[in-house]
């Protein structure tokens, strides 16, 4: 079986992991059966729906870092599992047919049938192995160097896109997601530092952290990322533009300044 992720290796004294769940466009047969949409209604959603070259960004980051961190990359796109939606009643994206499995698209464009078993397979052979790898490589990198700090890159819209529950306000080159517990502000100035024109949790707020470290371990820290994409891609589904080499730029100072 195909692993729903992979792993790029990091520096083995660093502690940052750089977390891309959106980046993919493929499908695997079995969430690629069970789609109402039409072929070109498919690349329309994904090209809304997918966070554009974020693995690229990540890479390139990478390679201009001075300790090179590690990459945990989701290797499905967000339409066949999302893995960073919680699996149970927290999540409020399920009000939008968002949730683990959508259900719905971008426009409220209807994707899928409601299947609670399907749901239930999605969740152990995809949903589950995912986030219990992210905290394998987090527990590593905690017990490697006494903390792991999680980046977690994403892109989004330059316009507000009709899923989004919390789209008024302003949307700036980069939002920084934080979380009371885990971003602590020296996080939030380096990723400051780094990007220079940002805000903070607009329109999109919090960042990844695996459950079992969620508000117990103050030595796993985070911070989400979150690229306007005008800033590095035609917009929806087109191609990089040179922004993308700015953006990995400042994605590295971020590293070095937290190496």
């Amino acid at each position: 079986m195909t692993l729903p992720y992979d792993v790029t290796t990091g520096d083995p004294a660093s502690p940052v992991v750089l977390h891309v769940p959106h980046a993919s466009r493929a499908l695997p047969p079995a969430a690629l059966g069970s789609l109402l949409v039409s072929p070109a209604e498919l690349a329309e959603e994904l090209d809304h729906l997918t966070d554009a070259y974020t693995d690229e960004i990540a890479l390139l980051a990478a390679s201009r870092a001075s300790r090179r961190p590690w990459i945990f990359r989701h290797r499905w796109s967000r339409l066949a599992v999302d893995p960073e939606r919680f699996p149970d009643d927290r999540e409020e994206m399920r009000a939008v047919g968002m949730g683990v499995v959508y259900t719905h698209g971008y426009a409220g464009r209807k994707l899928r049938d409601e299947d609670s078993v399907r749901d239930g397979t999605a969740l152990q052979t995809h949903f589950r192995p995912y986030a219990a790898a992210v905290e394998d490589l987090v527990a590593d990198r905690l017990a490697v160097c006494g903390r792991a700090v999680i980046v977690d890159v994403h892109s989004y819209s330059t316009l507000p896109l009709p899923y989004e529950m919390h789209g008024a306000g302003p949307r700036p080159p980069v939002c920084l997601g934080t979380d009371r517990y885990h971003t602590p502000e020296g996080l939030i100035s380096a990723a400051k530092a780094a990007f220079v024109d940002v805000a903070l949790d607009a329109p999109f707020a919090g960042c990844y952290v695996p459950l079992e470290f969620y508000g117990r371990e103050p030595a796993v820290t985070a911070v989400m990322i979150e690229i306007r994409r005008d800033g590095y891609m035609i917009e929806p589904g087109g191609p990089p533009t040179p922004g993308l080499f700015s953006i990995a730029s400042r994605l590295a100072a971020l590293l070095n300044s937290l190496a």
